[in-house]
């Protein structure tokens, strides 16, 4: 049974709960669906979506990586050198392991403009030399005056940075 309302615009149809789970949009598990992936890239390294942000505030940002075996379990981040501005937008402030032999890392990024924003953050092994990982974080960064994005899960508003005048 469906639940027609007409109106100039056309129709909007609501499955019942029978019709719900063959719909293609029907989700087993929505957690899935709003964790931030970290896709591997053909070069070894990673693609940290975190989805939507608003312009002119700070995020604590939390993702984990799966295991690399390359940088072992002893990880640790390099600083940011690319950045230039005396104060990074992108800061890794813990890179701990998980029981599963991946590493979580938790860092604070601040953004400054909008746009599909990107900022790297390199990983290193303690024990091994010249074992690198680059991770490669991108936002979707929106004006900070339309709406209120909803966030990943992984991703914490910390506030918002004052407007520079102009």
């Amino acid at each position: 049974m469906c639940v027609r309302s007409t109106s100039k615009g056309g129709s909007v149809r609501f499955p019942d709960d029978e019709d719900a789970m063959g719909s293609p949009v029907h989700r087993e598990d929505k957690a899935k669906d709003s964790s931030i992936p970290a896709l591997p890239e053909p070069d070894g390294n990673f693609l940290v979506k975190v989805g939507f942000l608003r312009s002119l505030h700070r995020y604590e940002i939390v993702f984990t990586l799966p295991e690399v075996p390359v940088l072992g379990k002893d990880v640790c981040s390099l600083p940011s050198s690319s950045s230039p501005t005396p104060r990074p937008l992108l800061k890794v402030n813990r890179v701990t392991p998980t029981p599963e032999g991946g590493v979580k890392v938790t860092c604070e990024y601040t953004t400054h403009q909008e746009g599909v924003l990107q900022e790297e953050l390199t990983l290193i092994s303690r024990g091994k030399k010249d074992q690198r990982l680059r991770v490669r974080l991108q936002a979707r960064v929106m004006d900070r005056h339309h709406g209120t994005p909803m966030l990943l899960e992984g991703v914490r508003c910390l506030g918002a940075e004052k407007e520079k005048r102009k």
